[in-house]
């Protein structure tokens, strides 16, 4: 077969055609990257470097701090591997734990008055780049520190009766009465409304609105460590105590009748003929509450100012006396005053029984449960004067709270 000129023309631009797109593709190829990042030249392009964590600490170095506020580290774009808060002048360490996602570490145990603490943490971003972060911590300095005692003393083996009022006394003058009581959490079981009662600067009472219902479980809990009382005088130490309530028992005395009704849970179980105090030293109106008890008491007017040769002076050892209030009052045994006792007062304010009655009353009547005096021509018993807090009304009471 014969081809012609323009033929073998066409075919040639074709194959010249060819060529140069593949060198065209060649080309770009070569321009391009592969798959994996791979440049022209077959090396890998390194990746972007991921930032260092950051740490922060909180509370931060400015200034004195709380030793009951916790100490707490966060890093942002990483995770902690380790942190350790030293008391410098101690060297001992403060515990503390990393939370499990590693973003932060808190302390678990509240610092020192007066101190210097060093932290060191360190963490790692996502490339295990290491950071070290250091701190210096300072805590305040009390001028004083004031220490929480239990109204009562705490005893696990204790019950108490329904009269019982709790509370707290500071060793130190409390400024800053509404910070102590915002501290101060009494929780009571079942429930019972509450208030508290500032009986002078360093001592607070907690009473019900009414007598505690009996099986009552109570727990004060005094969360003071840290806190700021006022005049430089901070919290020294937390406290809790619970107390709990038996039943009921409480003694009606009658000045008029010279009798007194005991009520257990509200029934009427006994009635016995007292004396009460005389006209020149009455026995104090108002509810009562015992708060000490001994089968043998040295009763010694002395205690409170009257000594021999002065008219009325006293001394005697008297038997199953329970103490009701802190001036020298008490429910006990008087032999002597049998024949009087059911029809007048003679007594130097203690209310009188005979041994029989005061015997049965010892091995019923314990601490917290009440003694309602009537008719006795004395005073109210002072709010102060262990424990007097029943003679303020509800309304009364609840004025004496900082809070109100």
């Amino acid at each position: 077969m014969q081809f012609r000129a323009s033929d073998r023309r066409r075919r040639r631009w074709r194959s010249v055609s060819a060529a140069g797109l593949a060198v065209a593709a060649l080309t770009l190829s070569a321009c391009s990257s592969g798959e994996g990042g791979t440049a022209s030249n077959g090396a890998t392009a390194p990746a972007p470097s991921a930032p260092d964590a950051k740490v922060t600490v909180t509370p931060n170095e400015s200034g004195e701090v709380n030793p009951a506020t916790p100490v707490v580290v966060k890093v942002a774009g990483g995770k902690l591997t380790g942190v350790t808060l030293t008391n410098t002048a101690k060297g001992n360490t403060v515990k503390g734990e990393i939370a499990a996602d590693g973003l932060s570490w808190t302390s678990t145990e509240p610092l020192g008055y007066g101190a210097v603490y060093d932290l060191d943490a360190q963490a790692v971003n996502p490339s295990d780049k290491q950071t070290e972060q250091k701190a210096t911590i300072k805590t305040v300095t009390p001028a004083a520190q004031a220490y929480p005692a239990m109204i009562p003393a705490p005893n696990p083996s204790a019950t108490f009766g329904v009269g019982q009022i709790i509370g707290v006394s500071f060793d130190q003058p409390v400024a800053d009465k509404a910070a102590a009581e915002k501290a101060l959490k009494v929780t009571t079981t079942p429930p019972q409304q509450g208030s508290w009662f500032w009986i002078d600067k360093q001592t607070a009472h907690y009473r019900a609105q009414t007598y505690w219902k009996a099986g009552t479980t109570i727990k004060l809990d005094a969360n003071l460590y840290g806190v700021n009382l006022g005049g430089g005088v901070y919290g020294k130490t937390d406290r809790s105590a619970t107390y709990k309530i038996h039943d009921s028992w409480v003694a009606k005395a009658d000045g008029n009748s010279k009798q007194m009704q005991i009520l257990h849970d509200g029934a009427v179980v006994n009635t016995m003929p007292i004396s009460l105090g005389k006209d020149s030293t009455p026995t104090h109106v108002g509810p009562h509450v015992i708060s000490d008890k001994a089968k043998e008491v040295l009763m010694d007017s002395c205690t409170y100012g009257l000594c021999p040769p002065a008219a009325g002076a006293y001394k005697a050892t008297e038997y199953f006396a329970e103490r009701i209030s802190n001036d020298g009052e008490f429910v006990h045994e008087n032999p002597g005053t049998v024949g009087q006792q059911g029809n007048s007062n003679v007594s130097h304010g203690c209310i009188n029984l005979s041994p029989e009655n005061a015997e049965w009353f010892f091995n019923n009547f314990n601490l917290g449960d009440v003694v309602e005096v009537t008719n006795s021509g004395g005073p109210k018993l002072p709010i102060y004067d262990t424990y007097g807090d029943w003679e303020l009304s509800w309304a009364d009471w609840q004025a004496g709270s900082a809070l109100r």
